[in-house]
């Protein structure tokens, strides 16, 4: 089965993440690309913060699993910088936000990581810091969907 994510409930979900978050005063987001380039563009709307930062993984070539996770991209934080929320779409298997949560907080032990999504699957071996809905079954985001001809 699959569930259809439309725009207007993304935007009330991301509202409610915004009001969550609100209280951790992040200084920079870090999108996870793909998949959560559209919600850290709003939250960095909704939080007022400037400095959006990106990376991407691989964990597919089409339909084929590899054997490990590949990053690109790196990040900048400038030495002010000490809180970082971290942003993607859904933690599906958690082998992604995993993989950066860790990287992260080895790579830049100073500053303080906190992660977010839209969606949360139990089975998951990486719960986000904040995240709005269980996914109980496969997603298909407006943005996956609505832009194909």
């Amino acid at each position: 089965m699959k569930q259809y994510y439309s725009y207007d409930t993304f935007k009330n979900d991301t509202n409610e993440l915004i009001k969550k978050l609100r209280p951790y005063k992040a200084q920079t987001i870090l999108a996870i690309a793909r998949g959560g380039l559209t919600l850290s563009h709003c939250m960095a709307e909704g939080l007022e913060i400037r400095d959006v930062q990106s990376i991407r993984t691989e964990l597919y070539d089409k339909d084929c699993k590899r054997s490990e996770l590949t990053l690109f991209g790196e990040c900048l934080f400038q030495e002010h910088i000490k809180k970082v929320l971290v942003v993607d779409d859904i933690a599906d298997s958690g082998e992604t936000l995993d993989f950066i949560m860790k990287y992260l907080k080895r790579n830049f032990p100073e500053v303080e990581f906190q992660s977010c999504t839209l969606f949360y699957k139990k089975t998951s071996i990486y719960e986000p810091d904040f995240w709005i809905n269980e996914a109980l079954e496969w997603i298909e985001f407006f943005w996956e969907k609505d832009f194909i001809k």
